[in-house]
Order: structure tokens, then C-alpha cells, then sequence
């Protein structure tokens, strides 16, 4: 069975979401969330293998959540949820430390399939190019966030990343958010 938290501000968006989660085998809602404190807290409660989340948060950043809760002991799977489910949301996701995104348009299996993937460590993200990653490389400071960008992309965990750059973790925390903001306006995303 796996365990997934829906996180959306819409409350019928969630509740269709349950309601089509619940009739599916395998897949057990057992928590939602309207904003990330309230994410946050349903992780904690209810420590899902999957949270679905919304990319648009009214009180944060659905990407900055994303990175706080893969930075936790035992983070779940987080699959991001959006109507820009595409190449350009693909990197900043990346960064965030997402498994995988997921097209709010997209038909009800492709989720369930796409919540299975992520359950089991596989992801689901778009394809990036090579021209995409040169792109969003320029817009980045050389040294200060490109060689954070590089080993995230690489699934580098942010401790190791600290530890190879001599920075404390917290700085790196920092270079993400600004490195994330970065390649959300290259992509002009909302």
C-alpha cells in the first residue's frame, strides 16, 4: 500500500483527488493539506511514501517545500502536481529534490502510474536537453551556484554537497532557494 498526502489549494481539487486515489488499489490517501504549513504537518502525522504537491502554494513556494521536505530523515516521495508539467519546470523541480511531476490534465491512471514510479525510487520527470541545461547555466552565478546546480542535478545529497564545496549546509539551503528562483524566471514560470 502506499501512503500519499495530497497537497493543493483547492479544496475540490483535493477531494476529487481522494476520492479517485481511494478507488484505486494500492493507493491510500490518508492526509491533505491546503498551504505548506499544513503539509508540513500532515508529513509529520501521517509520514506518507508519497506527498502530491501543488506547484502553486498561496503561503510558499510549492518548489521550496518540496527541498524542505526531502531534506528531511526520511523524506517522502515528492511528486510535483501542475498545469506546467513540462521540460522547463523540470529543472527547478530537479533542484528542489522532486521525483517526479505530474500534468494536473493529464488522465487519472497516468497519476496513479506516475505515484507508483515515485513510491518505488523511479522518477518522473521530463526530458532536459542539453540546450535547456546550457541555458539555465548562464543565468547562474559561476561560482557560487553553479557547482551547487551541477551536484543537485545529480541528485547530490545537500549535506554532500556542503561538505565537497567547505560550506555549512545552510548556505547551501540558500543557493538553492536563489538557484530555484533563477531557472523559474529563465523558464517564466508563475
Amino acid at each position: 500500500m502506499i501512503r500519499i498526502v495530497l497537497v493543493d489549494d483547492h479544496p475540490a481539487l483535493r477531494a476529487g483527488l481522494h476520492t479517485v486515489l481511494r478507488a484505486e488499489p494500492g493507493l491510500i490517501p490518508v492526509g491533505q493539506a491546503a498551504n505548506a504549513a499544513e503539509a508540513e504537518a500532515a508529513v509529520d502525522s501521517f509520514k506518507p511514501d508519497v506527498v502530491v504537491l501543488d506547484y502553486h502554494l498561496p503561503d510558499d513556494d510549492g518548489l521550496l517545500l518540496c527541498r524542505r521536505l526531502k531534506a528531511r530523515e526520511s523524506p517522502p516521495a515528492v511528486l510535483i502536481f501542475s498545469a506546467y508539467a513540462e521540460a522547463p519546470l523540470a529543472l527547478p523541480a530537479i533542484v528542489a529534490g522532486a521525483d517526479g511531476i505530474a500534468s494536473k490534465s493529464a488522465p487519472a491512471n497516468e497519476l496513479f502510474e506516475a505515484i507508483r514510479l515515485v513510491a518505488s525510487g523511479r522518477p518522473v520527470l521530463p526530458p532536459v536537453g542539453a540546450e535547456l541545461m546550457r541555458e539555465a547555466g548562464e543565468k547562474l552565478d559561476e561560482e557560487r551556484e553553479l557547482p551547487v546546480f551541477g551536484m543537485l542535478v545529480e541528485r547530490t545529497a545537500p549535506a554532500e554537497v556542503a561538505q565537497v564545496l567547505g560550506v555549512d549546509e545552510s548556505e547551501i539551503v540558500d543557493r538553492t532557494r536563489s538557484i530555484i528562483a533563477k531557472l523559474r524566471r529563465e523558464a517564466a514560470l508563475p
